[in-house]
């Protein structure tokens, strides 16, 4: 009672009360700094392609201009809306083919290094981490040759193997796993149960938060790649989304009209998937950085 009382005094102080409008303040500039590029870009989908090039993106609430042509066009069934959604289809793929192997490979993988106790097992994690400092532009080369190697160039297989061991997906995992405790893993293994069992039906349940913390994450990076898929993928047929809204922009002509509407659309995805594991986010996320 003493403390509670001691803070409701100082929470009537001249400073408390300067620094929780600074700090309110603040935060206040940096959502609307962050919000800004998507409300500007959802304003900029209900109007012309031509009203975009003559004013770029703006917060402009004119209904004189605002109309869903935009959308009317992208869902209307033509040439246009046809390959939009057949890049859609391909990036949809990609990303939950992706996502469920990353999530699964990078679990074991963690699993291994952090309930087991092995011979070089901490230059093995040292390895691993190290692949971090190493820029992706450095790694590219070496990959395309692989990939070209194993007759996957122009496939999904091709985009999506090279990622399927994500270093920063292991470490979050691991880092996670250290706060499990083991003594988990030796009652089970008194009850009888295979190695199999306890890391699937027993640890596997209780890394729910880091699954669906990494898991949109890695959804995002596979979702907005394009550098990567720009390599493999040839064919038009093949492209995903970025690379496919890419190619609307060209020297003989740009339509803004399915651009804007369709990067728009192509958020849903992300923004739904965080809207369902948004519980588990902040859990995974402090979890995994406790402990090292």
């Amino acid at each position: 009672m003493a403390k509670s009382k001691q803070y409701s005094d100082l929470s009537h102080t001249p400073s408390f009360i300067i620094r929780s409008i600074l700090g309110t303040g603040f935060f206040v500039v940096l959502c609307t700094i962050i919000a800004f590029p998507v409300l500007a870009g959802l304003l900029a989908s209900f109007r012309p392609g031509t009203e975009l090039i003559r004013r770029g993106l703006a917060i402009d609430l004119n209904p004189t201009t605002m109309s869903l042509s935009n959308y009317a066009y992208l869902f209307g069934g033509n040439e246009d809306s046809k390959k939009y959604f057949m890049w859609y289809k391909n990036s949809l793929l990609i990303t939950v083919v992706s996502v469920v192997l990353t999530l699964f490979i990078c679990y074991f993988v963690a699993y291994g290094l952090t309930m087991y106790d092995f011979r070089l097992k901490n230059l093995l994690f040292t390895l691993v981490i190290a692949t971090m400092m190493v820029p992706f532009e450095i790694l590219m080369l070496p990959m395309y040759k692989e990939v070209i190697a194993l007759h996957l160039i122009d496939t999904y297989a091709g985009v999506i193997i090279t990622g399927l061991c994500s270093a920063s997906t292991i470490f979050f995992f691991r880092q996670y796993l250290s706060g499990l405790p083991k003594e988990l893993l030796s009652a089970a293994r008194i009850d009888g149960a295979n190695e199999y069992y306890i890391s699937v039906r027993i640890i596997l349940p209780l890394a729910k938060p880091a699954f669906a913390s990494m898991g949109i994450l890695c959804a995002m990076g596979s979702w907005n790649a394009i550098l990567w898929p720009l390599l493999v993928l040839k064919g038009a047929e093949k492209f995903t989304l970025p690379i496919g809204l890419n190619t609307l922009l060209t020297p003989y002509g740009n339509n803004y009209d399915v651009l804007i509407a369709g990067s728009m659309f192509g958020i849903l995805p992300i923004f739904i998937l965080f809207l369902l594991f948004q519980r588990y986010i902040i859990d995974g996320m402090t979890a995994g950085a406790v402990k090292g």
